[in-house]
């Protein structure tokens, strides 16, 4: 199954919406949206889109509570809301 990176990012922005200011969410269950029998063949492109809507300042990437490259980062992190969308919610 090919999976656009624009819908990852979609499903991303919109997970980061629903749970709302302050919270975060594994990349994990995402990339199970996109594909719940083989959804760690989608964590790295889950990451790479997180990576870009970081650079557009749209999401941010903690691991241990503090922000963290999604790609340089080794074990789990979590997404959530950059503070720039938060006010907008």
């Amino acid at each position: 199954m090919q999976i656009k990176n624009s819908n990852i990012k979609d499903q991303i922005f919109k997970m980061a919406e629903l749970r709302g200011a302050d919270k975060t969410f594994c990349p994990s269950e995402i990339a199970r949206k996109l594909d719940p029998e083989n959804w760690h063949q989608y964590m790295k492109k889950v990451r790479e889109c997180g990576k870009e809507l970081i650079q557009k300042n749209e999401l941010v990437c903690t691991q241990g509570g503090k922000i963290v490259d999604p790609l340089k980062a080794k074990g789990p992190i979590r997404f959530g809301l950059a503070t720039s969308q938060r006010s907008s919610i």
